[in-house]
């Protein structure tokens, strides 16, 4: 019996790089749905190739353009994720949606999968108690795909938050890690979108480019795991090869080593971690070989100030609701360059320090409509700031 398989955001890195997975053993599993936002021609390609049942468009524009094109009978095109008859099951579902677009999606098919694998950090960060909820209810399994959490869950698996000391996710430093201070006044968006190690999108390259990802990982982190956030820290490991190190209160220290392509979480996560990765991808680095690879720094505040962001009481509760619509906000101003690289910061605490974010920060399980609202006001305090 082939598995039935969902991808959410097909044509982002994360969904090529998961039918790439898939497509090496068709024989095991069988693409059901597909579903893309706005990127026309590799929309057509993926139906041609792989002629899922569904494929649902976001972008009403394209998803007309797409209607009017494609005539073959094979695949049923929506508009909307609740268009999908609701007998649908799926064995596995990856969700690799860009942003706070990706919740609802998530949940929905948090309720037809039995296992989910998520890639959409921002869900996580905005509406993990309701995914929880959904999951816990359906008996769904829930993975994350995102390379550190892979390797935190893969760690930590059967470990208590008393059996931990320490929890180092690592960052690369992005393409600025050894520029002087001065250097940051000037960047410019396409220098901050070329990550050194990773094929990413520009949104999620930028995030790298200051290490706001890896608050967002913090973050992340703490909702998926049962241990306590203090005992998270960034490490700067410049060649992404290890993901995340565990020191044990037994003495013992585990980290997980990997090449910087995102396939090997996402097939160990398909799989079970019973797959002969070489079929896919092959190794560039020999661990053994390559043991001056293995170097790390702490953190330089004075670059990379957003990490300061982690030692204030902000995200408790809704207050990472409001960091992740606002962080939205800036990046996008910064690549029409309507502020700098560093105002994305200043931007930031200027949100924090508004007399009504505790307002909007102190909801501890907000609905679906309380984190619109979150995320609306966030959006328009932002807005509002940059315009000042």
């Amino acid at each position: 019996m082939k598995k039935k398989i969902a991808i959410l955001g097909s044509t982002g890195s994360i969904g090529v790089s998961s039918l790439n997975v898939i497509e090496k053993n068709l024989k095991k599993f069988q693409i059901i749905l597909l579903s893309a936002n706005s990127n026309y021609n590799l929309i057509l390609k993926q139906i041609y190739k792989y002629k899922p049942k569904y494929f649902i468009i976001n972008d009403s524009n394209t998803y007309f353009k797409i209607i009017k094109k494609f005539k073959k009978k094979y695949t049923k095109i929506y508009n909307n994720y609740f268009k999908v008859p609701s007998k649908i099951k799926f064995d596995i579902t990856i969700s690799g949606i860009v942003g706070i677009a990706g919740l609802e999606p998530t949940i929905e098919f948090t309720k037809k999968s039995k296992k989910i694998l998520l890639a959409n950090k921002e869900s996580i960060i905005c509406g993990w108690h309701l995914i929880k909820k959904v999951s816990l209810k359906n008996k769904t399994e829930v993975l994350p795909l995102d390379s550190e959490h892979f390797s935190i869950y893969q760690l930590t698996k059967n470990f208590k938050n008393e059996d931990i000391n320490k929890i180092y996710i690592t960052a690369s430093g992005g393409p600025f890690l050894n520029k002087p201070l001065n250097f940051f006044k000037n960047i410019s968006p396409n220098q901050a979108s070329k990550h050194p190690n990773w094929k990413m999108g520009k949104k999620i390259s930028i995030d790298s480019s200051n290490l706001m990802n890896k608050v967002l990982e913090i973050i992340e982190a703490q909702k998926f795991f049962p241990f306590d956030i203090k005992k998270y820290e960034i490490l700067i490991h410049p060649k992404s090869l290890i993901h995340a190190i565990v020191f044990f209160n037994n003495g013992q220290t585990k980290f997980l080593y990997h090449e910087t392509d995102m396939r090997i979480p996402i097939a160990n996560a398909i799989y079970d971690n019973k797959i002969n990765i070489n079929r896919l991808i092959k190794n560039k680095n020999n661990f053994l070989n390559n043991l001056d690879h293995l170097k790390f720094e702490k953190v330089n505040k004075k670059k990379f100030p957003i990490v300061t962001l982690l030692e204030k009481n902000y995200f408790n509760n809704s207050g990472s609701i409001i960091l992740n619509a606002s962080n939205e906000v800036l990046v996008e101003s910064f690549i029409k360059k309507k502020i700098t690289f560093n105002s994305i910061y200043q931007c930031l605490k200027e949100v924090f320090k508004d007399r009504d974010f505790r307002k909007y920060a102190i909801k501890k399980t907000p609905d679906i409509e309380e984190i619109y609202r979150i995320d609306e006001w966030a959006r328009n305090k932002t807005l509002d700031i940059i315009n000042k």
